[in-house]
């Protein structure tokens, strides 16, 4: 007892002599320890004096004594968690730096043994994963006993902790931090299946990664809530989710370069076929192909491995470059999309710029081809039969430069992947393999991976198969509704295709049932129509292999005029047939107004199709813009002005048609969009009612 009260009167002594002269409290501390070596408050006040006036070789030597002489010790053990915290940690600060070098002072030996020692202090999985790892890092040594066992830990604490999602603390930590130090040391020792299955779970991480909403904080946020009622396991996990994955000094830099860097590690040490490194996209999907024409010539283990190697590679190459074209036309999908971004989302569409041409040319194209079969029956081809049975047809993507700059790499983008996705479903044994990851990725939760299928049925013509594919996409904006983030218009990006595609198979009356679904939705622009002046080839061929397409703008002031082009051009194949069908030529008429005067022509041939029937009756005017009958007799004094042509009518009088249209819509006070916008809302019945 009475040694106790001397060791506390030494080192008071030395306490109250810090500040005022801090040698003379080196001397009383030192004269203590000598006193009593084996007291450890005093040595720790030596500790603590030395640590607050910054000499790091003086406490690291004191921390080495505490730590081998007095290792259970609770006070060594929150001095040596301070340090260790420094270490993991990124901050610059002039504590933090002190910190760290002070532990560099310890002998390595030391150093390995504290950080082992520190590790079975953690009774928090991902604490005591960041301790092992800070070890792996600074001893390499060591990742050959402990790299393997730290992954499956991760891995199996993120099971434990049933992960909603790949994109989790457990996740990152392994994929980001654990993978690379082990697969880079030769001296571990895996298995070809178990490296696939860790370049499983890297590619499942980094494509979730850069694929995740921006609604992925507040969600996160939301389960914090719960999870800190519920159990301060999850409100730990949790809270790691929020700081580690959302932000922005804990951002994953440059993703696709990191998974892409594994596949390369994995390839070489799975010995697959390869003869450069550092491919491009386009450059490893080339490689690919070749590698499939001769992949089935192997035995059996061989073509297990360059199967791998194909579905891997090529997966990898399909999901980056289909994300960079969503993200390209639809970056309000992701939260790695640039928050300064005023991108306007674009939707891809049949070209429309032909039709105000000739009616018999449209009229062929949706006329059902017949083709022989070998029983001598006949087959009647849709337009998705046309398009499988001249599968690989390229079809020209028209994109406005403004609207897209990097429009080139975008296409691109496109491209590639569409023909990635080929060439996983070119072989039985390439597509299950493919399958099966998709599966267990859950692949078809994916909106956007759905607006890439999408688009890229509609760009191979199989409409039919489009359709079902957009009834998929609507199901899941439906449920997701808080990943949309645009409005009304670009929630009907399902719609919009679905009617094109109805078009696209002579379906019209289908056409224009979504057509007006869409215009109920939206609000019509109230500016001036802008004319876009297209570039029309001089010489056109009467007909084309396949339509061109193009990215248009998601917006009411871009949409509602395709969407009345498509009715216009379901009404004009209708409107000019042998049978007098004056309400579907009223239509037209007022349609035409929409892109005056392009529509000329066409408005010139509807005025001699009622000159031919000598008058007409439209029972349903569009708002007084057109009047109910016509009498297209001439007056006497017209007459006598204009030389008389065939079918009783002059040249002079459809003039004079002409002109009075013009002047009667020019009259108009509304803005034209609103009118031909409330004409389809109005008469939606009527519209729809003509083309049954």
């Amino acid at each position: 007892m009475a040694a106790q009260i001397d060791c506390e009167f030494l080192v008071k002594k030395a306490r109250d002599l810090v500040t005022e002269d801090p040698w003379a409290a080196k001397a009383w501390l030192i004269t203590a320890r000598t006193l009593y070596p084996t007291d450890f408050g005093i040595q720790y006040e030596m500790y603590t004096v030395e640590r607050n006036a910054e000499r790091t070789a003086s406490a690291g030597r004191l921390l080495y004594d505490m730590f081998v002489n007095f290792p259970d010790q609770p006070m060594v053990w929150r001095e040596i968690s301070v340090i260790t915290a420094a270490l993991r940690n990124d901050s610059q600060d002039k504590q933090t730096q002190f910190l760290r070098g002070l532990f560099e002072t310890l002998p390595g030996r030391i150093q390995c043994e504290m950080l082992l020692k520190a590790t079975e202090q953690c009774f928090n999985t991902l604490e005591r994963a960041e301790m092992l790892l800070l070890l792996l890092r600074r001893f390499p040594e060591s990742v050959v006993q402990h790299g393997v066992s730290l992954g499956e830990t991760l891995l199996e604490a993120e099971n434990l902790d049933d992960q909603d999602s790949p994109v989790n603390c457990f996740r990152k930590l392994f994929v980001c931090d654990v993978l690379p130090l082990i697969i880079n040391n030769p001296d571990v020792r895996l298995p070809a299946n178990l490296l696939y299955q860790y370049l499983h779970k890297a590619a499942e991480f980094y494509i979730g990664y850069v694929t995740r909403s921006p609604s992925l904080e507040s969600q996160h946020q939301g389960s914090q809530d719960t999870a800190d009622i519920k159990s301060p396991t999850k409100r730990s996990t949790q809270k790691y989710i929020i700081e580690g994955l959302t932000e922005k000094s804990s951002l994953i830099v440059e993703p696709w370069e990191r998974l892409f860097e594994i596949l390369s590690i994995v390839a070489m040490r799975c010995e697959w076929q390869m003869d450069k490194a550092n491919r491009n996209c386009g450059e490893i999907l080339h490689r690919m192909k070749d590698l499939c024409r001769y992949i089935n010539s192997f035995d059996d283990e061989g073509h297990r491995k360059y199967k791998n190697q194909v579905v891997y590679s090529t997966m990898l190459v399909f999901f980056k470059n289909a994300f960079q074209y969503v993200c390209s036309i639809q970056p309000s999908l992701f939260q790695a999309s640039s928050p300064s971004s005023n991108q306007i989302p674009l939707i891809l569409l049949d070209d429309l710029s032909n039709i105000y041409g000739d009616v018999d040319i449209d009229r062929s194209k949706h006329i059902h081809k017949r083709r022989k079969l070998g029983d001598g029956r006949e087959k009647t081809l849709s337009s998705d039969d046309e398009e499988c049975s001249g599968k690989g047809r390229s079809r020209h993507i028209v994109v406005n430069k403004i609207e897209l700059p990097n429009s080139i790499d975008v296409l691109e983008s496109f491209k590639v992947a569409r023909e990635s996705w080929e060439l996983l479903h070119s072989q039985e044994a390439l597509e299950k393999e493919f399958t099966r990851i998709c599966m267990s990725w859950k692949t078809e939760t994916w909106l956007w991976l759905r607006i890439f299928i999408t688009d890229m049925i509609i760009y191979q013509g199989q409409y039919r198969k489009a359709i079902n594919s957009l009834h998929q996409l609507g199901a899941l904006q439906g449920a997701q509704q808080h990943v949309m983030s645009q409005g009304a218009l670009e929630q009907q990006r399902a719609l919009i295709q679905m009617a094109a595609c109805h078009f696209a198979l002579g379906e019209y009356r289908m056409t224009c049932d979504k057509v007006l679904d869409v215009m109920c939705s939206i609000i019509p622009c109230v500016q001036d129509v802008v004319k876009v002046q297209e570039e029309i080839p001089k010489v056109k061929p009467r007909f084309r292999k396949a339509s061109d397409l193009k990215l248009l703008p998601c917006t009411s002031k871009t949409m509602m005029p395709y969407c009345l082009q498509l009715m216009l051009a379901c009404f004009k194949l209708r409107a000019f047939t042998d049978i007098r069908d004056d309400l579907a030529l009223g239509h037209v008429i007022v349609l035409l107004q929409l892109d005056w005067p392009r529509g000329e022509n066409l408005f010139l041939k509807a005025v001699d199709k009622i000159c031919q029937q000598g008058s007409f009756q439209n029972s349903s005017p569009p708002l007084g813009v057109l009047p109910q009958e016509f009498k297209l007799q001439p007056s006497s004094q017209t007459a006598d002005r204009h030389h008389t042509v065939t079918r009783g009518i002059t040249k002079g009088v459809k003039e004079d048609f002409r002109l009075a249209m013009e002047r009667q819509v020019s009259r108009c006070g509304e803005n034209l969009m609103v009118v031909l916008h409330r004409f389809c809302i109005n008469e939606k019945i009527i519209l729809l009612q003509t083309l049954m």
